[in-house]
């Protein structure tokens, strides 16, 4: 149908495996996409057959199933040119029990011809008829315009802003329930050394130094290629939600196991989601340690995640309490910093310092001129900087501008964001 491709032209890079063969997406693939008015989470799935023997269709059937449960937005796509399907039919009469918004999307229109020919699909009985060519981005706009609009609102918590949402986000059996259970006193969740035992997210409210928070207990998120029971694949997209109404994300590693691959992988959806980061490094009472041990893990971590040099480091146990109360402490410091504003002024002076240190590159023979600079939004802390030429910025020198905001301003243990802007248009990273 296209939905692999539909998939890469929302997310702005080619990230789902495409190809002319139906059934190349076996399983789901999960994107952030951060191009519209409001960030959100693509996940794309394989297809859909209604009725079928066949183990494989039969367990894309339940990845799909599972999507559509935990989406807030289904877009069902459908193929142009093959036309209106028996299998389409089916799969509509299913979509029309659900209860959240369902966008009937038929793709290959690649021009008037084939508008007509897409007419035999409002026998669908539907409302409206979304015709695009994902391909050549013919109609997208136009559909993520109504898409958008379409998204629920950020569930509400008595005093919102006033709650600092903590995820504890890592591999399976690292310690995070444990963890979970010592910050907030009691057996909140069930801490076993089995794997997997936490398979849905768990929230607790409490209150430290007078101030509520809510810590998030999420399943561990399994290597994909580990992941083959339904009820361990919805716990890690329920991870990836966690993340997604969290302000700080505690990643937790495993000391007597060192740092993994999937480690690094978690800390990156951490990071993308634009969460404040902190590492808690669990179950460093069963270590052997020496006046170096500390300075050797250390460096690995920041070797292994170069993308998180900003964010603090803690050295625990969880089972026996040691150096608990440094989670806390560490939590409220980084939400400091992830809720901090600098003055439009402040921010100008140290711009104006920084291009006098190091002028931006020529781009097209032409200078790259700033004009000023001011801060947009908190949680993360997003920057916008005003230029007249906002694609003519190289990354080596938006590194450069986010470090000296760093050295300047602190920003410990928050990603931050930075919008380069001309007269009508935007580049964003």
């Amino acid at each position: 149908m296209g939905k692999s491709t539909l998939f890469n032209r929302l997310l702005g890079h080619r990230k789902a495996i495409v190809d002319d063969q139906p059934g190349v997406t076996r399983d789901r693939n999960y994107g952030t996409v951060k191009r519209y008015e409001v960030p959100f989470t693509l996940v794309d799935t394989g297809g859909f057959e209604p009725v079928s023997n066949d183990r494989l269709l039969q367990q894309m059937r339940e990845q799909s199933q599972l999507a559509m449960e935990e989406a807030d937005v289904v877009l069902f796509v459908m193929d142009g040119r093959e036309g209106l399907t028996v299998a389409d039919r089916e799969v509509a009469t299913m979509l029309r029990r659900l209860d959240k918004p369902v966008f009937f999307v038929v793709n290959k229109v690649d021009g008037d011809k084939q508008e007509n020919l897409a007419a035999e699909f409002y026998a669908l009985g539907v409302a409206q008829l979304y015709t695009i060519a994902a391909e050549h981005n013919r109609g997208v706009g136009d559909l993520m315009e109504d898409v958008v609009a379409a998204f629920p609102s950020r569930p509400a918590v008595d005093g919102d802003d006033a709650v600092t949402r903590i995820a504890v986000v890592g591999r399976p059996n690292v310690g995070k329930s444990s963890l979970v259970n010592r910050l907030v006193g009691f057996e909140r969740s069930v801490a076993n050394p089995v794997a997997g035992t936490t398979r849905d997210s768990i929230d607790t409210v409490f209150t430290w130094h007078g101030k509520r928070h809510m810590l998030i207990d999420t399943a561990g998120i399994r290597r994909k290629g580990r992941v083959s029971q339904k009820i361990e694949t919805y716990s890690v997209v329920d991870a990836l939600r966690s993340l997604d109404r969290a302000d700080v994300a505690l990643i937790v590693l495993n000391a007597e196991e060192g740092i993994t691959e999937q480690d690094t992988k978690i800390a990156g959806y951490a990071y993308e989601a634009g969460r404040g980061c902190i590492f808690v490094v669990n179950k460093w009472d069963t270590l052997a340690k020496d006046n170096r041990t500390v300075g050797v893990f250390i460096d690995k971590i920041r070797t292994e995640f170069k993308y998180l040099p900003f964010a603090p480091i803690l050295f625990l146990s969880a089972k026996t309490g040691q150096r608990i109360n440094t989670v806390m402490e560490a939590v409220a410091q980084v939400m400091a910093e992830y809720t901090k504003r600098v003055s439009t002024g402040d921010l100008n002076r140290l711009l104006k310092e920084a291009v006098e240190e190091h002028h931006p590159p020529l781009h097209q023979a032409r200078r790259v001129k700033f004009y000023y600079v001011t801060q947009t939004a908190t949680r993360p802390p997003a920057f916008v900087f005003f230029t007249n030429q906002p694609d003519g910025i190289h990354f080596s020198y938006e590194r450069y501008l986010l470090n000296k905001l760093r050295e300047r301003f602190g920003f410990s243990g928050t990603p931050l964001r930075i919008i380069f802007r001309g007269r009508d248009q935007e580049k964003k990273r």
